[in-house]
């Protein structure tokens, strides 16, 4: 499965609307960087974020999610609580080939800070913005820009077409647009 470098993005993103809006070249003066890299594609988070409470004593239940377990924010920064937790989404819209699989990495400006970014794979011909995980690990409160980059999408070819893509299956989170919440 060799990773996509460059030219193969720009070429995609520009012929087939696989990243849009997309940026052709790093951007990285006074932000945390985005655009197109080497070998990938680093996504800006946008200003909208869903931060976890437990101010009414909420359980986070996957099949029974609670909109009393987060607090709405939308702005130009976040602040995720000590030890806690936010979804937000990506400023693009991806549309993934279906001989391509995406996996998503963290960036190091928020690693060093203590905030881990975690996003599930990108699937064959899924497509939307993409929901995105943030963990504060510190003790701290943790500052997020809007608008910058969050983490960094690596493009998989793999050796062949998928039997079956996300999109043939149907699959419950294609299309999302903002932050999508757990669907059973």
């Amino acid at each position: 499965m060799p990773i996509m470098p460059d030219s193969w993005i720009r070429r995609m993103a520009a012929d087939h609307g696989m990243i849009e809006p997309f940026v052709e070249s790093q951007r990285r003066e006074g932000v945390i960087s985005f655009g197109l890299s080497s070998y990938g594609y680093d996504a800006r988070v946008a200003d909208e974020f869903k931060v976890f409470t437990n101010v009414d004593n909420a359980l986070v239940d996957p099949k029974s999610f609670a909109d009393d377990s987060f607090v709405t924010r939308k702005g130009p920064t976040c602040i995720i609580p000590p030890n806690s937790f936010a979804l937000a989404h990506t400023v693009e819209y991806f549309r993934i080939p279906r001989d391509v699989l995406v996996i998503c990495l963290g960036k190091s400006t928020y690693a060093r800070c203590g905030l881990i970014v975690n996003v599930t794979p990108l699937e064959p011909e899924w497509e939307g913005q993409v929901t995105i995980e943030i963990s504060n690990t510190t003790p701290l409160p943790a500052r997020i820009y809007a608008n910058e980059g969050i983490c960094q999408f690596l493009f998989l070819q793999g050796a062949g077409e998928p039997e079956i893509s996300y999109a043939d299956r149907k699959g419950k989170y294609m299309g999302q647009r903002g932050v999508s919440l757990p669907k059973l």
